[in-house]
């Protein structure tokens, strides 16, 4: 199948990630050429930045939007769906730098993408993908997404996996204005309202790695929180205020 790599956007969110960056970039543009990727860098001071800025004379697709200081996950990813919806791109990749999730499978949620609307890499589908977790983080996980498929009635196994393909039309459809969830329940806010409006999820089997080389963002009672707000975004649904 011929994929439309000319037309897809991979979105990287950085801090800290001077053991990774070189890496991953030259790996996805060896993977492939034709695809951008768009790096938002919030101010680390490690000299992640730099590296960025010294390769995109090799690589033409390689764009990075600077914000000043640690910003959050959610945010860093709403402004580069703007800059994607922006740009015309047709298809748009939520990763980590980290190598968590593999440049290879890029390919797997692009072909899944070409009849869905947002394609979800899944730890939880096929069997628990998840190499090198401790027993005790995995099994929290595990059962925070079977919470969460219960209290929202989402039919997704890997509601809070960060590693995704968007359709155009799905992030159009969504009001990125009005996200309302931070950290890493903002995947499930996503992954729930593209799905409260009608249009095609798709879960497609991944490995995750964690991460070698850098440190963790994974801060202590991240789950805990978020058991919390997926009442709040449940409650919102039921009340027809959160596609607003």
């Amino acid at each position: 199948m011929q994929l439309p790599w000319n037309k897809s956007l991979i979105i990287i969110p950085t801090f800290n990630e001077i053991d990774n960056i070189e890496r991953m970039i030259k790996t996805l543009f060896g993977l492939y050429p034709e695809v951008s990727l768009l790096i938002i860098e919030d101010g680390s001071p490690d000299g992640t930045a730099q590296v960025v800025k010294d390769l995109q004379s090799e690589f033409n697709g390689l764009h990075m939007i600077e914000r000043q200081g640690k910003l959050g996950l959610g945010t860093a990813y709403i402004t580069g769906f703007k800059w994607a919806l922006n740009k015309g791109y047709d298809f748009v990749f939520e990763m980590d730098c980290d190598f968590s999730h593999d440049p290879k499978q890029v390919q797997d949620l692009l072909e899944a993408a070409q009849v869905n609307d947002l394609v979800i890499g899944s730890r939880y589908i096929d069997g628990i993908r998840i190499i090198n977790w401790p027993f005790r983080r995995l099994l929290l996980s595990y059962m925070a997404s079977i919470y969460t498929r219960i209290v929202t009635g989402i039919p997704v196994f890997d509601t809070t996996g960060g590693f995704k393909c968007f359709s155009r039309k799905a992030l159009e459809t969504l009001n990125l204005d009005n996200i309302i969830s931070k950290g890493y329940i903002f995947q499930l806010e996503l992954n729930y309202k593209v799905w409260l409006s009608g249009l095609k999820v798709k879960e497609v089997p991944i490995i995750f790695y964690e991460r070698r080389d850098g440190e963790s963002k994974m801060a202590g009672g991240i789950i805990f929180e978020a058991l919390f707000a997926v009442i709040r975004l449940r409650t919102k649904a039921l009340f027809g205020t959160l596609l607003r």
